[in-house]
């Protein structure tokens, strides 16, 4: 039975395997072995297919990602698991880059983590700011390593994790300074 996450699940495997100019709705199609057609029933266009796919790699980061109970360890948790997500379908991060998750439903998939923020008496729009600013940094960190052609060479990868957990930790402290 075709179902949307069926659809949503192909279509991460034909952007993992061949890359976004792949992943057309014929493309699609032929992988569920159905008419490209009958994807439109599920979704109206392409665009709404790749805002799909961006909300479930999105909800995969934060699936991988428990929060800690203070909100630095969290935001920190959120940065790395973020990026664990990323290097793991390093052919996505130019779509997540063009394609923002919609405001409601990263709002809704990080609720857990917007909590550790307001326990410790932190605005929401002082929160949103923190996982805001943490997760731009990710994603530019990973889109600067994945256009390297970078991802998995274990040499450049170690330069990659030191670089990168420099800038988290050094963000994550400005916000602590900051917010206290």
């Amino acid at each position: 039975m075709l179902t949307t996450e069926r659809i949503v699940a192909a279509a991460v495997e034909v952007l993992d395997d061949e890359g976004l100019e792949a992943l057309t709705m014929r493309r699609l199609g032929t992988e569920l072995g159905v008419a490209a057609m009958s994807l439109y029933r599920h979704f109206p266009n392409r665009d709404a297919l790749l805002s799909g796919v961006v909300h479930r790699l999105f909800a995969e980061a934060v699936a991988d990602h428990a929060p800690e109970p203070a909100w630095p360890e969290a935001l920190t948790g959120f940065g790395v698991a973020y990026r664990r997500m990323l290097l793991a379908h390093p052919r996505a991060v130019p779509l997540l880059a063009t394609h923002p998750v919609d405001v409601e439903l990263g709002l809704e998939l990080l609720t857990g983590l917007l909590s550790r923020f307001e326990a410790a008496g932190i605005g929401a729009q002082d929160a949103i700011t923190a996982v805001q600013s943490v997760g731009v940094y990710v994603l530019g960190h990973a889109l600067a390593q994945v256009g390297t052609g970078e991802a998995v060479d274990p040499a450049a990868r170690a330069f990659y994790d030191q670089w990168f957990d420099s800038g988290l930790i050094a963000m994550v402290t400005g916000f602590e300074k900051q917010l206290v």
